[in-house]
């Protein structure tokens, strides 16, 4: 795969993904579980097919104490033991909110589901982030921005 645009290259990029970073770091301090943050980072990046997130995002969830086992089980969570009834409900949150033109957006059902399980801060958190990672997700794989070379923690 060629890479089509050096967007760290660019005037705009850095200038872009400067403020992306800080958004993320916003959700980073809340209470939203930070394993709970990965997973939904890891989920919507399996789905849009982003090599560059998923280097990053599962090198980063194993340097934070991740177990191999329930990275490899994300993308079958619903067929997995190894998740927690709110990442469950965390993760089909992602599912619906990076997929919403497949069911016409996230239905009640799952709204009260995870809202069963996290407060209204950390819902906040959780839409954040989910919203975060698929405007990160497009940049990248419009850009065609290959996984397989991130170093964890290189970003800060």
């Amino acid at each position: 795969m060629e890479t089509r645009l050096d967007f760290h290259g660019s005037d705009l990029g850095p200038k872009l993904v400067k403020h992306f970073v800080s958004a993320h770091r916003v959700v980073a301090d809340t209470s939203l579980p930070p394993a709970t943050q990965e997973l939904v980072n890891i989920r919507a990046s399996q789905i849009n097919g982003c090599g560059g997130c998923l280097d990053m995002h599962t090198k980063e969830a194993v340097r934070a104490g991740e177990t191999s086992v329930r990275l490899h089980l994300v993308a079958a969570w619903r067929d997995a033991t190894v998740f927690t009834d709110a990442e469950r409900a965390a993760l089909e949150l992602t599912e619906q909110g990076t997929r919403l033109a497949d069911g016409g957006g996230v239905s009640d059902e799952v709204w009260a589901n995870a809202a069963k399980h996290y407060d209204d801060d950390q819902l906040a958190a959780l839409v954040a982030q989910i919203a975060l990672i698929n405007a990160f997700n497009r940049l990248n794989v419009i850009t065609r921005q290959p996984g397989g070379e991130y170093v964890a923690g290189q970003l800060g």
